[in-house]
């Protein structure tokens, strides 16, 4: 409290409240309000416990390095390319930071106060267009860039990081093909920043429904990927199964159509048929993938559906043929 008084000048600064623990105990987002500036700020506070206690049981060292580490790359993401992102995938922007030791702190802009402050639990289908154009436009803006400290490999399910969740998986063809789903996902030509972890949850709908673009947040895995990783991590937290099933091509219809208009918008030189050939290729191994993640971390989840295992079909098939 004492460094973001001194921080901002403002000796009346308080603490408004608290708007959600970090995932496992690892701290706290709150909103905080400064009368002096007239302002409200959100600060993501990380200070690790001193037992863990993950939901689904995975309390291991990796695990624990893992998430600390998360939380640097993600400050490093606000700070290094926060700036990057315009209106049309809109970020809350870096205010400041602060570390000490294990704790750290990360002061941002409050999206409530800049008229983003809807959360849906659930979305229609223009709604969800709204989540794909963000990604698009966020997939465009950093395509084919060098980001070297961020994640090297994008999304917190890769399996560089997920050894001990591999290991648990059941054998059988998916397991067997892990290794090649995920290189051929990593060996692509176009590569971009994805988000890493695009679900829903993570996107901030606007207050003015006439306002067509959405804001995102929490980029503990933000790095290097294709773009049809957030896309179909995303529509698995939107969608059931029959509905994938429904609206999966005019779904990619629309991403690809607005990732065109957005390199044109940001003035990117590229073959987009090629690009748009190999990401629709890759579409199945990005489901695939994920499900190799869950049936290793919670093999009853219900994301794991008949639409997943059918790209997973799909997918295993190009990996043999």
């Amino acid at each position: 409290m004492a460094k973001l008084k001194h921080h901002f000048n403002d000796s009346s600064l308080y603490k408004l409240q608290s708007v959600q623990t970090l995932w496992s105990g690892y701290g706290e987002i709150s909103r905080f309000v400064s009368p002096r500036l007239n302002t409200t700020f959100i600060t993501k506070h990380i200070s690790p416990p001193v037992e863990q206690t993950h939901p689904k049981g995975w309390n291991t060292q990796t695990s624990h390095q893992r998430k600390l580490l998360s939380y640097k790359i993600e400050a490093s993401f606000y700070r290094q390319y926060g700036a990057l992102c315009d209106e049309h995938c809109r970020v809350p922007q870096l205010l400041a930071e602060f570390l000490e030791e294990q704790q750290q702190i990360i002061v941002l802009q409050d999206l409530d106060q800049a008229g983003y402050s809807k959360r849906k639990t659930t979305v229609n289908m223009a709604e969800l267009k709204l989540g794909v154009r963000w990604l698009a436009y966020f997939h465009a803006r950093f395509l084919q860039l060098d980001t070297p400290d961020l994640w090297p490999v994008g999304s917190y399910w890769h399996l560089a990081t997920r050894q001990d969740e591999y290991r648990a998986m059941p054998e059988g063809k998916l397991k067997g093909a892990a290794k090649v789903l995920d290189s051929k996902l990593n060996a692509a030509q176009y590569q971009t920043l994805i988000h890493g972890d695009a679900k829903l949850a993570n996107f901030c709908f606007p207050d003015n429904q006439r306002t067509h673009r959405l804001a995102a947040v929490d980029f503990q895995y933000v790095g290097k990927g294709v773009g049809v990783k957030d896309l179909a991590y995303f529509l698995g937290s939107c969608l059931n199964s029959n509905e994938l099933f429904e609206h999966e091509t005019e779904i990619l219809t629309e991403y690809f159509s607005q990732l065109k208009r957005a390199l044109e918008h940001y003035h990117v030189s590229i073959d987009f048929e090629s690009l748009q050939q190999e990401w629709r290729s890759l579409y199945p191994l990005a489901w695939a993938d994920f499900n190799r993640f869950l049936l290793g971390w919670s093999p009853e989840h219900f994301k794991i559906n008949a639409y997943m295992h059918k790209q997973s079909e799909i997918a295993l098939s190009s990996c043999i043929s």
